[in-house]
C-alpha cells in the first residue's frame, strides 16, 4: 500500500479504492465478489478494513445501511458486475428512503466492452441514478479517489441516501496513478437564520394547539439533545412517525402522543387534527404522507437540513434549513414559558398514557395460542431494555411493535417506512452489532419476511454475533393479506405452508427455539436473550385481531 502522500503508481486501481476507503474511515465492507471486482477484494486483505462476505447483495446494502444510521458514516457495499449490481438495487433504494448513507460500489465490464453484449454488461448507472443521491462510472483512472470520495461526500451530507461508484475491470485491474485525497469528516451546517428563528418563537408563543411531529433525521443523537432541550422549555406535545423512534425521552412521556403512521387513527393523528400550529423536525414525506395529517388548517413550520420536498398538502409557512441540533438550540433559548395543554390535548396525551400502562398491567393475561400481537410486544418489552438495540421488519408486527412497544433512546429501534422492504430486520441487526459488539441486538421479522433474508443466518453464525431473531409465524403475508380483506373481502397471493424455525436455525448453527404455549413465551425470550451468539425463536401469533389496526382502536376493547 502507497501512503496517503504518494502521487506515484499503484500496483493497480484497486488499491488505490482500497487506500481511499481506508482514509474515509471504512472499517467494514461488506459484498460478494466475482471476476470484474475481485482485485478490489484482494487489495483488502491488505488493509485494515474487514471484509464481510454475505450471501445475497442487497443484504450487504442492508448491512451497511445499518451502519450508516447508527455511525453517520456510510456503509460500503461492494459488488460484482451484472446481476450483482442489479440484486443491491432494492437495498440502495431503501437506504435512500430511509436516510441511510451507503456508498455502493460495484464491477463493470472493460471499457472497451461497455458497448457490447457481453458477459454480464448492464448500464448500472442508469440503473441506480433513480434510487441514489449520486451514480457515477469512473471513466478513465486518474477520477478514482474523486469518485470514491464524492460517493462519501454525497452520501454522508445533509439528508443521508445511496452512492453508486461503478469501477469497470480494466481501471480496477491495470496500474494507476494518483493520490488518496484526505478525508475531513462531513460539512457541518450552521443553525437556520436567527430572523427565522424569532419568527417561530412568536409562532409558539400565540399558538393554543402546538404540536410536534418529529420525522427520521430527528433520531439522531444530537437531534434528539435538542429536542429534548425544546421540549423542557416549551412542554409541547409530540408525535412520530416510525423512524424517529427514541427520539423523545421518558422524562417527556406525559407529552409524547405516540408515533403515527400508515393508517390516521392514532393519537398524534387525533393532536394533528386539532393543530393550530404543526412544527415538523427531520421529516421527510415519504415516512408519512402529508395527506394523511395535515389538514391544512395549521400553520407549517418545516425544521431539517434540506428545504422542504412541497406537495398539494405539505406547504410550510416557514422552514428553517440548516444544523437541526443548532436550529432546535436556538429555537429552545427563544421560549419564554411552558405551554398550557388545552383540554382537549390533555385528554389525548391522558387516554394514551392509560392505554400505555393498561398494556403494561394486563398484557400478559391474552393467554389464546396462538399468542395475540400484544401479547408478544408486552413480552419483547420486558427484554428490550436501554442497554439491547431492536431492528423491525416490515408486516403486520411492524404496525403492532411501532404502536405499543416504546423506546427512549434515540435509534435505539431501526424500523423501515420508506420504502417498507421486506426483509431488512436480520441483515440490519448484523450490522448493529458490528458498530457495537458489546450491545446486544433483537431482531423481529415475520415468517414471510425472515425467508427473504434468512440465508445471512450463516453470516451471523461465521461473526458469531450476539442477535436474537424473533419470528412470528402465521404462514401468511399478513399485512398484505389484512388489506386484501378491506379492499376485496377475500384474499389473493398470501398463503404459503409452515417451516420448522427451530430445526432451520439449528441448520445455520444458531440456537433454534420454538414456542409450543402461551405459557412458554417469556420464559424461552428469556432462554433465548441468555445466548452468546446467533439464537432465532419462532412465535406463533394469532392476527385476528388486525382488522382493529384500522379503525380506531383502544385497548380497553381487548385487555
Amino acid at each position: 500500500m502507497k501512503t496517503l502522500s504518494d502521487t506515484t503508481l499503484w500496483h493497480c486501481g484497486a488499491d488505490l479504492v482500497v487506500a481511499q476507503l481506508e482514509a474515509q474511515g471504512v472499517s467494514h465492507v461488506f459484498g460478494i465478489p466475482g471476476a470484474k471486482i475481485d482485485k478490489v477484494f484482494d487489495s483488502l486483505l491488505d488493509s485494515s478494513i474487514q471484509t464481510i462476505p454475505v450471501r445475497h447483495e442487497a443484504n450487504a446494502a442492508f448491512m451497511a445501511a445499518a451502519v450508516g444510521r447508527l455511525t453517520g458514516n456510510a456503509g460500503v457495499a461492494l459488488v460484482t458486475s451484472g446481476p450483482g449490481c442489479s440484486n443491491l438495487v432494492t437495498g440502495m433504494a431503501t437506504a435512500t428512503s430511509e436516510g441511510d448513507p451507503v456508498v455502493a460500489i460495484g464491477g463493470a465490464v472493460k471499457r472497451s466492452d461497455s458497448a457490447k453484449q457481453v458477459h454480464q454488461s448492464l448500464d448500472t448507472v442508469s440503473m441506480f441514478r433513480p434510487v441514489t443521491k449520486y451514480a457515477v462510472e469512473v471513466t478513465d483512472s486518474s477520477a478514482l479517489a474523486e469518485c470514491v470520495s464524492n460517493a462519501f461526500r454525497h452520501a454522508e451530507h445533509g439528508r443521508g441516501g445511496g452512492a453508486f461508484v461503478s469501477l469497470p475491470q480494466d481501471i480496477v485491474d491495470q496500474p494507476v496513478t494518483g493520490k488518496v485525497l484526505s478525508h475531513h469528516g462531513r460539512i457541518t451546517l450552521g443553525a437556520a437564520p436567527d430572523v427565522m428563528i424569532d419568527a417561530v418563537s412568536r409562532e409558539i408563543a400565540h399558538a393554543k394547539n402546538p404540536v410536534i411531529l418529529l420525522g427520521l433525521m430527528a433520531s439522531q443523537p444530537e437531534n434528539s439533545e435538542a429536542i429534548h432541550d425544546l421540549l423542557n422549555r416549551s412542554h409541547i406535545p409530540v408525535t412520530s412517525t416510525y423512524q424517529a423512534a427514541g427520539a423523545v425521552r421518558q422524562e417527556h412521556f406525559s407529552r409524547f402522543a405516540g408515533r403515527v403512521g400508515l393508517f390516521n387513527n392514532q393519537a398524534g393523528d387525533k393532536l394533528l387534527q386539532q393543530a393550530d400550529l404543526i412544527i415538523t423536525i427531520g421529516y421527510s414525506p415519504v415516512e408519512y404522507e402529508p395527506a394523511m395529517w395535515n389538514s391544512g388548517n395549521a400553520t407549517l413550520i418545516h425544521i431539517d437540513v434540506v428545504p422542504a420536498e412541497t406537495d398539494n398538502c405539505y406547504l410550510p409557512d416557514a422552514e428553517l434549513v440548516g444544523n437541526i441540533a443548532a436550529t432546535l438550540r436556538k429555537l429552545a433559548q427563544k421560549v419564554s414559558q411552558p405551554l398550557q395543554l388545552s383540554k382537549e390535548a390533555a385528554s389525548i396525551l391522558e387516554d394514551r398514557q392509560q392505554q400505555r400502562q393498561l398494556l403494561a398491567l394486563q398484557g400478559a393475561s391474552l393467554n389464546q395460542f396462538a399468542l395475540h400481537p400484544l401479547r408478544i410486544v408486552r413480552a419483547m418489552q420486558d427484554i428490550i431494555n436501554s442497554d439491547v438495540s431492536l431492528t423491525v421488519d416490515m408486516g403486520s408486527f411492524h404496525i403492532w411493535i411501532a404502536r405499543y412497544l416504546y423506546s427512549f433512546r434515540a435509534r435505539q429501534i431501526m424500523i423501515s417506512n420508506g420504502q417498507q422492504t421486506m426483509g431488512v430486520a436480520l441483515p440490519w441487526a448484523i450490522g448493529a452489532w458490528l458498530v457495537d459488539p458489546q450491545r446486544k441486538v433483537v431482531s423481529v421479522s415475520g415468517d414471510g419476511g425472515f425467508l427473504q433474508s434468512s440465508m445471512e443466518l450463516e453470516t451471523a453464525v461465521r461473526l458469531n454475533a450476539n442477535i436474537l431473531h424473533i419470528v412470528w409465524v402465521d404462514n401468511a403475508y399478513n399485512m398484505v393479506a389484512m388489506q386484501e380483506e378491506k379492499k376485496y373481502q377475500r384474499v389473493s397471493g398470501v398463503n404459503f405452508g409452515p417451516i420448522d424455525f427451530k430445526a432451520y436455525a439449528e441448520a445455520f448453527g444458531a440456537a433454534g427455539f420454538a414456542v409450543n404455549s402461551a405459557s412458554e413465551l417469556e420464559p424461552t425470550l428469556r432462554k433465548a436473550m441468555d445466548v452468546q451468539g446467533p439464537a432465532v425463536v419462532a412465535v406463533p401469533v394469532d392476527y385476528a385481531d388486525n382488522h382493529l389496526l384500522m379503525g380506531q382502536l383502544h385497548l380497553s376493547q381487548l385487555l
